[in-house]
């Protein structure tokens, strides 16, 4: 048998709850008993508490409590699914305390040594977030329920033109979190097309006894992408921006939510960007403002007259 198979079959020799020696263990599986020794270091590192009782009457077991699980995870795999855990729970998740006990579980069945290296990992991470708990957990609990269940939903939802709330039937696709705020990229009944819906403009939820089929292969987080940042086929229709500065405001434009997917070359002293030129003249100036004398815009020319008009129209603004 392989490795895991073995390490497996002593696990459920184990779990029978008697007391099993090595020797024992060695005859069953036909392997030397070095090996039956390095298994149960192997299971003991992975966090599955083995209680190694010596002399005459001597042998392994388990503890009671124990739930075996075929999932051993080692220190950084741990690691990694607590640290997960708190950017989670700092993100609004909705499942918070199903995560928490997750996590509780995770920690309890780890050995001294895995807890003494868990606590320093999640000592020396914290995420720091503007938000506390979330005030849409409910809804977003429903809207789970019926995107795994494919049931329609009719939402009382406003958007931010609207002072009230409109009544709509949608068929929830899939719930997206992106900068800091959820959505529900649902198929509207109303609009007859599928419609991108910001959760906090939920105002009320029910479910309906209509059921539907999500289409086959959709990605709610491609179709809420495609609709914030449309692919445009031909390059020929795109326009160069050409933008100079610091290497660290440079990198903060390229990770930018929208100028990011328009990247097309860097420089160590320049970035490239392709974007149509209506959203140059429209959009660019109030994204590159923030950055003052950090960047400079090499090309297009016109795009450096259009940030100053909006600086005159700023000024004016505030000289009233």
């Amino acid at each position: 048998m392989t490795k895991i198979d073995n390490m497996m079959a002593i696990l459920w020799m184990l779990k029978s709850g008697r007391k099993i020696t090595a020797k024992q263990i060695a005859e069953k599986l036909e392997i030397n008993i070095r090996t039956v020794y390095r298994y149960i270091d192997k299971l003991s590192a992975s966090g599955v508490p083995i209680i190694s009782d010596t002399g005459h009457n001597g042998g392994y077991t388990l503890l009671n409590n124990f739930i075996e699980t075929p999932l051993f995870f080692d220190v950084e795999e741990q690691t990694a699914l607590l640290q997960a855990a708190v950017f989670a729970k700092e993100a609004g998740y909705f499942f918070g305390e199903e995560l928490n006990r997750a996590t509780s579980k995770l920690k309890m069945y780890s050995n001294q040594e895995q807890e003494r290296v868990l606590k320093r990992h999640l000592e020396g991470l914290e995420v720091i977030s503007s938000v506390g708990k979330s005030a849409i957990e409910v809804v977003l609990r429903k809207l789970d329920k019926n995107v795994i269940n494919e049931v329609s939903i009719e939402i009382e939802y406003h958007t931010s033109q609207e002072a009230q709330s409109k009544c709509r039937i949608v068929d929830p696709y899939g719930i997206v979190y992106w900068n800091n705020k959820w959505y529900i990229i649902a198929f509207c009944h109303t609009r007859n097309e599928i419609r991108c819906f910001r959760v906090d403009r939920i105002t009320n939820i029910k479910e309906t006894e209509i059921k539907f089929n999500r289409p086959k292969g959709f990605s709610a987080g491609k179709n809420f992408m495609e609709k914030l940042v449309p692919a445009v086929e031909d390059e020929k229709e795109l326009m160069k921006l050409v933008v100079g500065g610091k290497t660290s405001a440079l990198d903060n434009l390229c990770q930018h939510w929208f100028l990011g997917h328009q990247f097309k070359e860097r420089t160590s002293d320049k970035v490239i960007f392709l974007l149509q030129e209506e959203i140059i003249h429209k959009y660019v100036p109030y994204l590159l403002l923030p950055y003052g004398k950090s960047v400079q815009v090499i090309e297009p020319l016109s795009l450096k007259q259009r940030i100053v008009e909006v600086l005159a129209e700023l000024i004016k603004y505030y000289q009233v």
